[in-house]
Order: structure tokens, then C-alpha cells, then sequence
């Protein structure tokens, strides 16, 4: 038997359509995280976890003829919410989605596919799993525009050995197609790409209902020391943001610091943003056991999900690792993932600091 984490979305509800046809049994499952239930739900927003989504994922059971099960994850993503305000207020940046899939889908799920006897739990993830030399590996999806590798860099050996990926030798086209081919009441759903406790999109309105004290107004220096402007809360602000500064200049700012100790944004020209050095703590090895201190490997690093990835050297240190890349990047954002790549596979990753 195979748990099957059904969105509501093309992605899941195909892969229980390939689990089905291959002949496997299979159980829908829909985590209902309990963010969505008022307005957004209402309104018939896209997002994932709302009313609709689970309306879809339950006919998209019946039409393959599995039991469907609604799980209320609330309480569990209450606590993926505060994260993500926590970090917001700290000054850094959040990505719940590595959270969720490392704690929930691969975490609360997994342990719920054990309890009624399920051996696997398959997600709609664009990414693949094998196991060789011992270890189960972690590689790339097939289709370089939807490979969600960088967001399962958390997943343990243990999780890995009851993961299934079905979608990671496909393209989005060719699953759009055998949605259509299977005839899936998802097949022409659009793709949500918001998180899905934030289903407008105002992360913003988020941290404040949570935490009202996030967004406290401050000042806005420069890296000089000059002081430009006055923001509503460092917590409204990423490192690279070039809009929404509220800077009246000829020329444009980009965030290059936070300080959340004394309520400051600092911006910059673009050219500050670039850094050779940063460090990553909290790492999890996947594909190699691991670096001891003073060790090093070269690998390929991405500092964000849309990131190419450049290359580097990993050196490790007490804590983790530090991460020498061999030209100057952009965009390293503290509190965002530092994921390491060896051509398609992920070696591991960790957090910036």
C-alpha cells in the first residue's frame, strides 16, 4: 500500500494515477492545514489546502477509486506559521516549504502511513530518489524548470527509503498530458504558486497577525551611514530587495543588510549585494557522510530555488560548513537553504547564515 499526499493539484492527483495504473493500492491523503478556511477559501482563491483543493483531491480519489482520508495538520502548521515569523523578525528570510516537507510530508505523514500499514508515502515533487553504494540518493527532476530537489535537501536516509517521486522522470507538459490521458478532473487546474498559508500573497498581513511587534517603523541607512527614509519593519524586507523601499533616489537601493537589534534596514548599490564567503549550519548530508572539520569538497551550490547554482568549496567547521565560492554570487539571503549539488545529485545543504 502507498500514501498517497493528494493537493488537490495535477501534480498529486497524477501521481496516484501512476501508482493506480501500475497496479499498486493506494491511499488519498489531503493535509488540511487550517490557514486557509475563511476569506481566501471562500472567495475560491488558488492556493493549496483550501475547500476547493480538497473537493478535488476527494473526487480525484473516487475517480481512482482509493479510500480518502482529510487530516487536520493544524496544530502542526501553526508551528511551520510562527517559524516563519520568527525569522521574518529576526531579520531573515523563512522557506517553510523545506520545513514542511522535512517535519510534515515526509515527517507526521510518514508516521501516519506506518499506522494503516502503508510502505511508501508518494508527493507530486519534481525530483527523484535511488539507492546506490549503500545510500539512498537524492537527484534532480528530469524537468530543469520544475525540479524541486532544493526543497527535499532535509529528507533523512530514513525518509528517503519511503519516498516515492513518481513525477521525476517527467515533464510538466507530459504529466498536464496524462492527466488528460487519464481523464483527472485536475488536468487543466492552474498551478498555485503561492505558500499556502499565505494564499493572497501579503506575507506581510501574515507576520502582523501574528506578531504585530514585527513591523515597528525604523530607519533606512545607507551603507555610509546615511540615513534615507524610514520603513515599517525590518520584517517587511528581504536582503536583494530592490522595490517597495520607499526611497525617493536617482538611482535604485537594494537591501544588502537587516538589523533587527536596532530596527534598521541597510541598502546599498547592487554591487554590495555580491559576497565570496557565507556559512551554513544545521546541515544534513545526503549523498556523502558527511565533512569533519577542516575537510573540504567541491560542489555545486544553490543559495535559492531559482538559483543556477555556482561553484565552490565546502569546508566543514564546528556547526557546519563554510562555503567559499569560486566567483562572487547574489541573492544569499540569511535563514534561505545552501544546497549542495554534485551534477543531479544533492550531496546536502543547510542553512545560511
Amino acid at each position: 500500500m502507498i500514501l498517497v499526499a493528494m493537493s488537490g493539484g495535477v501534480d498529486s492527483s497524477v501521481t496516484g494515477a501512476l501508482l493506480k495504473r501500475d497496479g499498486h493500492e493506494i491511499v488519498g491523503l489531503f493535509m488540511r492545514n487550517g490557514a486557509t478556511a475563511g476569506t481566501a477559501a471562500k472567495a475560491n482563491k488558488q492556493g493549496c489546502c483550501s475547500l476547493e483543493d480538497s473537493n478535488d483531491a476527494r473526487f480525484v480519489a473516487a475517480q481512482l477509486g482509493a479510500r480518502f482520508y482529510v487530516l487536520n495538520f493544524a496544530q502542526d502548521f501553526e508551528r511551520v506559521i510562527e517559524y516563519f515569523v520568527s525569522e521574518y523578525k529576526r531579520g531573515r528570510t523563512p522557506n517553510p516549504c523545506a520545513v514542511c516537507n522535512t517535519d510534515l510530508k515526509f515527517g507526521k505523514l510518514l508516521e501516519y502511513a506506518r499506522m494503516v500499514g502503508a510502505e511508501k508515502v508518494a508527493t507530486g515533487h519534481y525530483a527523484r530518489v535511488q539507492q546506490r553504494d549503500g545510500r539512498w540518493r537524492l537527484l534532480r527532476g528530469v524537468d530543469a524548470a520544475k525540479d524541486q530537489s532544493y526543497y527535499l535537501f532535509g529528507l533523512k536516509q530514513e525518509q528517503l527509503a519511503h519516498a516515492l517521486f513518481p513525477l521525476g522522470e517527467l515533464t510538466k507538459p507530459q504529466v498536464r498530458g496524462l492527466a488528460g490521458e487519464f481523464g483527472l478532473k485536475t488536468r487543466d487546474k492552474p498551478e498555485s504558486m503561492e505558500i499556502c498559508f499565505v494564499p493572497e500573497g501579503d506575507y506581510r498581513a501574515v507576520v502582523a497577525k501574528h506578531d504585530p511587534d514585527a513591523l515597528k517603523p525604523g530607519p533606512v541607512v545607507s551603507t555610509s551611514g546615511e540615513t534615507l527614509g524610514e520603513h515599517g519593519g525590518v520584517a517587511g524586507f528581504t536582503v536583494g530587495q530592490r522595490r517597495g523601499l520607499g526611497i525617493a533616489a536617482p538611482k535604485p537601493w537594494y537591501v544588502v543588510r537587516l538589523e533587527p537589534e536596532t530596527n534598521t534596514v541597510v541598502v546599498g548599490d547592487e554591487s554590495e549585494l555580491a559576497i565570496s564567503t557565507i556559512t551554513a549550519s544545521n546541515v544534513n548530508w545526503i549523498g556523502v557522510e558527511g565533512l569533519a572539520t577542516g575537510q573540504t569538497l567541491r560542489a555545486t551550490v544553490k543559495v535559492r530555488y531559482r538559483h543556477d547554482g555556482a561553484p565552490a568549496t565546502l569546508t566543514g567547521q564546528e556547526g557546519g560548513v563554510r562555503i567559499d565560492f569560486d566567483e562572487p554570487i547574489k541573492g544569499a539571503s540569511p535563514g534561505q537553504c545552501a544546497v549542495f549539488y554534485s551534477g543531479d545529485e544533492v550531496l546536502g545543504g543547510g542553512w545560511i547564515d
